[in-house]
């Protein structure tokens, strides 16, 4: 051959070699990928074929519904189908849904999940922890309520202080009977008791009919907030909030008796949550998105990832959202384990 032709041979067979080294080591690379748990679909462009969607979320004035609200047309837009939401009187009210099968996703603190049989635990599964509720005991600032003991009737025939302690199948109420049962009180022998959401209970207050009320939700909550704002006439409201840090010992305490997981932690309102009010030592609970175990994979794969990629997004408006990270959502055990879609998902997302 000669050295003109054999320069030409080189030439032509160079760009062959460098096809089969590429291909090679894309081949490679994707091997390593999927062997190691990391490879990443990329049919996200193809709408859910399964059916709508429905989220329970909460009462229309607590932080839930807003994230629901917020969540919604992101999922839509994800998932290619019809997202709807339910309002819904809480957390227990939101697993019995979930449960039952009336709707796909559900927002329910952990105490609420963990307080379950087991066997209706085993039939659901978590998405992702999402961020924190922190309990707020509500008072006029001028109110002779200092301590959680104040509660109490100021003795025999004294009339009982009008609480709200929060709709029945209510997060806030099983946190509310609880927390009074740390001091030996009930509801229904200790207060007059009221059952109303939070936006009643927080129009009460202001206007005169409750002398305190029970909220659990995240910071801060719109419902509290709109109590400060100034009346057309001028005039403000000024509330405090009772301190519980102490209760959260006790209240985990009673869970470890019982054989339950820790749900409860001691935190702290800070006083930037909502303006003019101190901050206080409170009790906070973690929520979780939960779904049934037999729940499609791919669809939770999917709804994982916009919880997630939505966070700077929702958090600019309900400012708990912007809590929820990777690094924390995935920690939902005890009490609920992952779904398997929503583990998927977590892998793929590792660095």
């Amino acid at each position: 051959m000669t050295q003109g032709r054999l320069a030409r041979a080189r030439m032509s067979g160079a760009p062959a070699r460098r096809t089969r080294t590429l291909v090679a080591v894309v081949l490679g690379v994707a091997l390593t990928l999927f062997a190691g748990g990391l490879w990443i679909s990329s049919d996200d462009s193809v709408p859910y074929r399964g059916g709508p969607v429905t989220i329970t979320t909460g009462v229309p004035e607590g932080v839930y519904a807003k994230y629901g609200e917020l969540l919604r047309p992101r999922l839509a837009d994800d998932l290619g189908t019809d997202v709807s939401l339910i309002n819904s009187a809480g957390s227990p009210d939101n697993l019995d849904k979930v449960l039952r099968g009336e709707a796909t996703l559900g927002i329910a603190t952990a105490d609420a999940v963990a307080s379950l049989p087991p066997e209706q635990r085993d039939q659901l599964r978590a998405v992702a922890r999402l961020y924190d509720d922190f309990v707020q005991l509500v008072v006029p600032a001028d109110s002779g309520i200092k301590d959680l003991t104040d509660l109490h009737p100021a003795g025999p025939g004294a009339p009982r202080l009008r609480v709200g302690i929060g709709p029945a199948r209510s997060g806030v109420q099983l946190l509310a009977r609880r927390i009074l049962d740390t001091v030996g009180m009930t509801p229904e022998a200790d207060l007059d008791a009221k059952v109303d959401g939070i936006g009643d209970a927080a129009a009460k207050l202001r206007s005169g009919a409750l002398d305190a009320f029970f909220w659990s939700g995240g910071l801060p909550t719109q419902a509290v907030s709109d109590m400060l704002q100034e009346r057309p006439d001028g005039t403000k409201f000024a509330i405090r909030f009772v301190p519980l840090g102490g209760v959260a010992k006790a209240l985990q305490s009673e869970l470890d008796k019982a054989g339950e997981p820790q749900v409860y932690r001691e935190a702290v309102i800070p006083g930037d949550a909502y303006q003019g009010v101190d901050g206080v030592a409170t009790v906070a609970v973690p929520n979780l998105m939960v779904t049934r175990s037999d729940a499609d994979t791919e669809l939770i794969r999917r709804v994982t990832g916009t919880v997630l990629g939505s966070r700077e997004a929702i958090g600019a408006v309900v400012h708990a959202a912007q809590l929820v990270d990777p690094g924390t959502a995935i920690f939902t055990f005890p009490p609920l384990r992952l779904h398997e879609g929503a583990r998927l998902w977590y892998r793929s997302a590792k660095p």
